[in-house]
């Protein structure tokens, strides 16, 4: 069990948006199916528009499949278009789109997105990347992760509320700030 660290640290294998060097690394184990991630995707782009280059976000897949049986098939969908470098395109269309997760709907998000519909519709049947998406479970198992979503930032566990949209932005405001005080 983790002690409110991120388990393992932020890594060039993660899928992240924004730069490496922003002062706060917000980490989300999110699961697309999940209607409280759903809202929280609203509140993180939000953080996002405000922070801009303050702001480096991380999404790790924590697909909870007894729940949402049709997270684990979203979160390959979201692998099979990073492997075209297209995630974050997915990821958004994913969460924009929670009502509608089947086979069908996946590979019509692939071909708006100008994705090899083809070749994606191949890594979901031959289920391609269930190992990343298992990892990036792993790691929120030994993280401490436990439901969704699940926030760390700069490594630290966020116990907050996240759905507080100002009390969320203004903590990431403030991690910014003692990142910049601890660096200079």
């Amino acid at each position: 069990m983790s002690d409110g660290q991120l388990t393992p640290p932020v890594s060039g294998l993660d899928h992240a948006a924004g730069p490496d060097n922003a002062p706060v690394t917000l980490v989300e184990y999110g699961d697309y199916e999940c209607p409280y991630c759903g809202m929280a995707h609203l509140i993180v782009k939000e953080a996002q528009r405000e922070l801009g280059s303050e702001l480096r976000l991380v999404f790790r897949n924590f697909p909870l499949a007894e729940s949402h049986p049709h997270a684990r098939g979203a979160a390959q969908a979201a692998e099979a278009a990073a492997a075209q470098g297209r995630f974050w395109e997915m990821h958004d269309m994913l969460f924009e789109h929670q009502d509608a997760l089947e086979a069908e709907d996946l590979l019509a998000y692939a071909k708006s997105l100008g994705l090899d519909a083809q070749q994606f519709a191949r890594d979901l049947a031959d289920a391609t990347h269930t190992k990343r998406v298992r990892d990036d479970f792993r790691s929120g198992v030994r993280s401490g992760v436990n439901g969704t979503p699940t926030f760390f930032m700069n490594g630290e566990r966020y116990d907050g509320s996240w759905a507080n949209q100002v009390a969320f932005i203004n903590r990431l405001r403030e991690a910014a700030r003692q990142a910049a005080e601890t660096s200079a």
